[in-house]
């Protein structure tokens, strides 16, 4: 049997050369990484790359070629299998990655075979009768280091492979779904929030992964188990069988734990698509949020989702207990059951330490696939949720590229040909090539549908569209991606100076670049967050315009620009003489300017084109008189790096709670010391049996050592049992204290912290920080502190056995933790390089699902492609050193642990004469698990502190700069303000202190009820003014007063409350429409519907399935723009305020609901005071004053028939405007 095992062992050191060089396999190629991180930080420059059959760039294409055969192999119908057989995303990565997942079986399977070698190894055989030849204790001493050395090294080459193969399944999977995202259909894309898409990459393709991961032990585990069943019956003959019973009883319970993980997962997942959906709809609309106070309530409705969140990681905890208690008991019983029976059913079987701790080795090793067989049993449940949830996104309708012909069959060279019919409309239309076509109606007339229709977005049942060169898209809402300005515009083309400056000045950007810290070089925030909503719209037009297409579609851009720039764009860009004049261009629009100067004018109603024409056809049969009466009719000017410290951990046991804290630690120590007697009883029980000659006594000490290891035992459940109950109680507690102080905290950050930093950092606090705290790292610190006293344990009983081990063990000390500090050092800016690669990825997939429509729209699918496969690169790059620098770790950890297995056999051979066999055989059980034990320890302690981390992450915000306080002890009179009278007094703020002020020296003062209109060109301030007023910006000097109260002297929400504001980004929320009329519940269905009739918008409401309580899609898309804004002007009806801030707030509605509109503000808010911040100056001529605003200063304050007598600013932009004719003089 010993020539059998070194064949084995020369077998297995053979593989491992063969497998990789000496380099490669002891991982000595990682030195200098790991020596450079020791000297100074590391940069991603530093990492080594990837393989290029590892990249994204690989694997993708690979994935996506055996997914589109599983596709093709569903659609083939036969005799055997008539029904359709749905395509299954395991088959397609099997195929891909099968030859990798062989390499990583055959490894796994011979590592798992030299586990087994250390328990026969018969040392304590040998201990016991004295050999014929000196030298075999040692040699039997060497045979275990060689044996668990080999065993270490083929573990790792294993691990290495097992997680590439993982990571190259997670690449896959992303690169599907991202390219997924850019061909669905919008029907098939509205059921799915961006919460539950981002929730597909974040969270399913993650735990494709950790399946992947774990994916063998599906077979390793019974495999383990079988092969310690078989060595067991060797040592304890059938009475193992009562051991396996135990086994096939427990086997049950945990089918039954699985089926209840499945469910609690299930819901776990719903209640976390849930709160992340809210979060991100939070986070896009904080600015609502903070001008309306409204942070508490929304703050109140997560913490609600996320205490449902908390029940089912309660029920996750005890069901976690179940686990914990079948891992440490469960060998307990089996030992019992079968040592029992053993004694019982022959009394002359003797108990000997040769039996009894070669099979508790046996047990130790039977201990690991116990409990990792439930675990991958979870997995594989929770896997297959995961696969169902992708498979559906994946499986979805992808646009038909048929379903628009490119290649237009007429004369024109650019013309679109439609002559079809949508599942909302019939239409029949041709647009001529070079020609300007506008498109007008009301709200909901379907407009926009228009324009997603020749672009292919919306779902064809019949007919034809034919179109023939390029397109560029303006959506009505800008999309800005999260890069330059410059990059922004170019949009992946090359740079060209002089077209470029051209585009710039022909858009109005290049006074902006003035404004801007760094011009055009400047980043812009995601969804153009620190662009004003003129800004973003000229930029999306000027990256259309730069595109240099042959078709432009555009949507209604130019409502959210003022009126002198409107008509600046117009002249320079969409017109007769701008720089699209070549070119085929399809307006909507709502402006009556436009009118005249298209070649073609479709007026649109529900859905359908009711008439077409020039626009003097169209006059004359009175379809504009809406437009024309605005147009035409004169004005009535004389009417009204991280470094985690301790301070992190101390900040999480604090959360955690000192009484959980101390109440866990009691129970552990309990346990394992419980754990340690059980051991130290059987050795006193062996010892014992060899002195004992008569049976009676033999039988008394057999029955009073079974009670006695049975009494352990149940001691020892109990401890389990009471440390998982109090470990989940203390869980639960941390989580919920640092969600909510992470969360609270970041409501209370100002508004620029929103405008600088990318949603996709804040949506990865909530998402995998978050569940690093509620569901790994408690785990890390108990298994850390577990194993600190099972180390403790092993070697006072290896010092206790053999004293000389004590001297050894300082130097081997201290080696261990040399390499744990040297490491952990590289490890830490590793593990935060790769973290800080993660954003960038749900970051630009967040992006890409905002554009989606402009990104197909100008054909640019693939480029985005190609950008998410260089983001993913980043991320793998990070990812694979990281891996490479725990296995670098584990070689050189477990090598030192042999060191010690080796010595403690060295030292027990020599002392065998003063060794007792029961005490060698204690020794040296504990021994054979110091390298696993203190390898998993280090790991623990690494872990620890490297998912520190995401504790330090989600508690930084309650360290930033908050903004005031909402509420103060000295607070204004229930009443006030009363007159809403507005004072500006010597008015400067900036919005940082190292930038020009944004408003300059401001002093004005409204009167009671007073209606003031704010004009100023872009960048004059206007926006900055509402800013101050709800304290966005707070002053740098100065103050501001309403009814002689200094707003800077109150609580923020003590002020919000008691103004009202119509934004110009219509900002709605996923949930009913009365919620969004009325988030905090406070107002009657009958006061809503007031509100509707007063917005026009109750017929629309009525005509809805379930009225009010209508669900609104995430972010308001099913409803149109002009409809989004009238629902948000209904919401600001029910807020009863003497103050309005109106920021064009009917920019994207038409000219005749704005008529209605602004009737309904003149009559509702007739006792309010009203500030109007206009693009299109007919809106505030009829206000009481003007206040006129240029480059932060004010010019002119005075009535509109003043100001027009003066000739001054005011008089110029009206002029511009068209709105007086340009030979009345002042």
């Amino acid at each position: 049997s010993f020539q059998a095992l070194r064949c084995f062992l020369c077998i297995a050191s053979y593989f491992i050369c063969k497998n990789a060089g000496g380099t490669i396999i002891l991982f000595a190629f990682f030195n200098r990484i790991i020596t450079l991180g020791y000297k100074r930080p590391l940069q991603r420059e530093d990492l080594f790359e990837l393989n290029d059959h590892d990249s994204p760039y690989t694997v993708c294409p690979a994935f996506e070629k055996h997914w589109k055969e599983e596709h093709i192999q569903r659609r083939k119908v036969t005799k055997e299998t008539p029904m359709e057989r749905k395509p299954s995303l395991f088959r397609a990565l099997w195929r891909t990655f099968r030859v990798l997942f062989i390499q990583v079986f055959l490894l796994k399977l011979l590592a798992d075979m030299l586990a087994f070698v250390s328990p026969q190894v018969l040392l304590i055989a040998f201990c016991e009768n004295q050999p014929l030849l000196d030298w075999s204790g040692p040699t039997y001493a060497v045979v275990l280091f060689v044996a668990a050395a080999s065993y270490t090294l083929i573990l790792q080459v294993y691990h290495r492979l097992n997680m590439l193969a993982a990571a190259k399944i997670k690449t896959a999977v992303i690169g599907l779904i991202y390219k997924k995202a850019l061909s669905i259909t919008n029907s098939s894309r509205r059921k799915f929030t961006t919460g539950e898409v981002v929730n597909l990459m974040s969270a399913d393709a993650q735990q494709l992964m950790d399946m992947a991961l774990n994916m063998n032990l599906l077979w390793s585990a019974p495999f383990q188990i079988l092969l310690a069943i078989y060595f067991l019956w060797k040592e304890l003959g059938s009475a193992v069988m009562a051991g396996l019973a135990v086994l096939l009883l427990i086997i049950p319970l945990n089918a039954f734990v699985a089926s209840r993980v499945k469910h609690l997962k299930k819901t776990h997942m719903k209640a976390k698509d849930q709160r992340l959906k809210l979060l991100n709809e939070i986070l896009h609309g904080i600015k609502i949020l903070k001008l309306y106070a409204w942070e508490p309530s929304f703050l109140q409705k997560i913490v609600k989702v996320r205490e449902g969140e908390m029940e089912v990681l309660k029920s996750s905890g005890y069901l976690t207990a179940f686990s914990m208690l079948t891992l440490t008991c469960v060998p307990f019983l089996v030992s019992m059951a079968s040592f029992g029976v053993f004694v019982m059913k022959n009394n002359e079987n003797v108990l000997t330490a040769s039996t009894v701790f070669t099979s508790i080795s046996l047990f130790n090793i039977l201990r690991l696939p116990l409990f990792d067989l439930p675990t991958v049993i979870s997995s594989i449940v929770q896997t297959k949720i995961s696969l169902g949830r992708l498979e559906r996104f994946i499986c979805c309708d992808e646009l038909d590229p048929t379903s628009i012909q490119t290649e237009y069959l007429g004369g024109d060279a650019r013309c679109i040909l439609i002559s079809v019919y949508f599942v909302i409309f019939r239409l029949n239309l041709k647009i001529a090539d070079e020609s300007l076509v506008a498109v007008v109606g009301q709200v909901g007339a379907g407009k926009s549908s228009l324009l997603s229709a020749i672009l292919g977005e919306m779902e064809k049942v019949e007919g034809l569209i034919q179109r023939k060169g390029t397109v560029a898209y303006v959506s009505q809402q800008a999309w800005i991606q999260n890069a330059t300005l410059q990059e922004n515009i170019l949009f992946g083309a090359n740079m060209i100076e002089s077209r470029y400056h051209l585009v710039m000045e022909a858009c109005c950007l290049l006074p902006d670049l003035e404004l801007l810290p760094h011009g055009d070089q400047t980043e812009i925030g995601e969804r153009g967050v620190n662009l004003s909503g003129g800004q973003k719209q000229r930029v999306s037009l000027a990256r259309a315009v730069y595109a240099d297409a042959d078709i432009y579609l555009l949507d209604d851009p130019l409502s959210a620009v003022d009126v002198h720039v409107g008509n600046q764009l117009l002249e320079k860009v969409i017109g007769p003489a701008g720089l699209l004049k070549n070119k085929t261009r399809v307006l909507v629009t709502n402006s009556t300017v436009v009118l005249p100067l298209a070649d073609q004018i479709l007026v649109m109603d529900e859905g359908r084109i009711i008439e077409m024409g020039s626009y003097e056809k169209l006059l004359s049969d009175n379809f504009l008189q809406c437009f024309s009466c605005q147009f035409h009719s004169p004005l009535n000017l004389l009417g009204p790096y991280f470094q985690v410290k301790g301070s992190v951990i101390l900040k999480y046991l604090n959360s955690f709670g000192t009484f959980w804290v101390t109440l866990t630690m009691l129970a552990y120590i309990s346990q394992n010391t419980v754990s340690l007697g059980q051991n130290w009883l059987l050795r006193t029980w062996t010892d014992e049996a060899k002195q004992v000659q008569e049976m009676a006594k033999w039988i008394e000490l057999r029955d009073s050592r079974l009670r006695m290891y049975g009494e352990l035992g149940v001691i020892q459940a109990l401890a389990v049992c009471f440390g998982a109950f109090v470990l989940t109680k203390g869980t639960l507690q941390a989580s919920r204290t640092l969600h909510y102080q992470m969360l609270d905290s970041i409501l209370h950050l100002p508004l620029l912290f929103f405008e600088t930093t990318p949603i996709g950092q804040l949506v990865s606090r909530s998402t995998k920080d978050i569940y690093v705290i509620d569901e790994r790292f408690h785990y890390y610190l108990r298994t850390w502190f577990s194993c600190l006293l099972d180390v403790i344990g092993t070697v006072v009983v290896i010092i206790v056995a053999t004293p000389l081990f004590a001297v050894a063990i300082v130097p081997l000390g201290i080696l261990y933790f040399s390499i744990q500090r040297y490491y952990i050092a590289s490890s830490r800016q590793i593990r935060r390089l790769d973290g800080a690669s993660r954003s960038p990825v749900i970051s630009h997939f967040s992006e890409t699902l905002l554009g989606v429509s402009t990104i197909r729209a100008f054909g640019y699918q693939d480029r985005f492609i190609s950008q998410n496969k260089e983001v993913i690169y980043e991320n793998l790059v990070c990812y694979y050193n990281n891996v490479i620098s725990n296995r670098w770790l584990a070689v050189r950890l477990e090598f030192v642990g042999n060191l010690m297995i080796f010595l403690a056999a060295l030292f027990m051979v020599k002392n065998k004469s003063h060794l007792d066999s029961g005490t060698v055989g204690l020794a040296m059980t504990y021994a054979l698990n110091i390298t696993a034990t203190l390898n998993f320890w280090v790991r623990k302690a690494c872990e620890i502190e490297t998912n520190a981390v995401a504790i330090e992450r989600i508690c930084e915000y309650s360290e930033m700069d908050k903004e005031a306080p909402w509420t103060l002890p000295t607070r204004p009179p229930a009443d006030w303000p009363e007159q809403g009278i507005v004072h500006f007094d010597k008015y400067e703020a900036r919005y940082k202190r190292n930038l020009e002020p944004a408003l300059h020296d401001v002093s004005f003062q409204t009167l009671c009820k007073e209606k003031v209109g704010i004009v100023g060109r872009t960048g004059a301030g206007k926006s900055t003014l509402t800013n101050c007023l709800f304290r966005i910006l707070e002053a740098s000097k100065g103050r501001i007063f309403i009814d002689g109260v200094d707003i800077s002297a109150i609580g923020l929400h003590d002020l919000r409350e008691k103004l009202n504001i119509i934004p110009q980004d219509p900002v709605l929320f996923s949930g009913t429409v009365r919620e969004n009329l009325d988030p905090l519940g406070s107002h009657s269905d009958s006061e809503l519907w007031m509100a509707l009739e007063l917005c026009h918008l109750k017929d629309f409401v009525q005509s809805l399935p379930e009225h009010i309580h209508h669900e609104v899609a995430e972010g308001g898309e099913n409803l149109s723009v002009g409809q989004r804004q009238l629902l948000c002007l209904t919401r600001a009806l029910l807020r009863k305020t003497k103050v309005l801030i109106l920021d064009e707030a009917t920019a994207s509605i038409d000219l005749e609901t704005d008529n209605l509109v602004q009737m309904t503000i003149r009559k509702t808010f007739s006792d309010c005071t009203i500030l109007t911040i206009a693009h299109r100056l007919h809106t505030i001529m009829d206000s009481d004053r003007v206040l006129v605003l240029d480059s932060g200063r004010v010019v002119e304050f005075d009535s509109p028939e003043n100001l027009l007598e003066k000739g001054g600013v005011f008089y110029h932009m009206v002029s511009e405007a068209g709105i007086i004719q340009n030979d009345i003089g002042p």
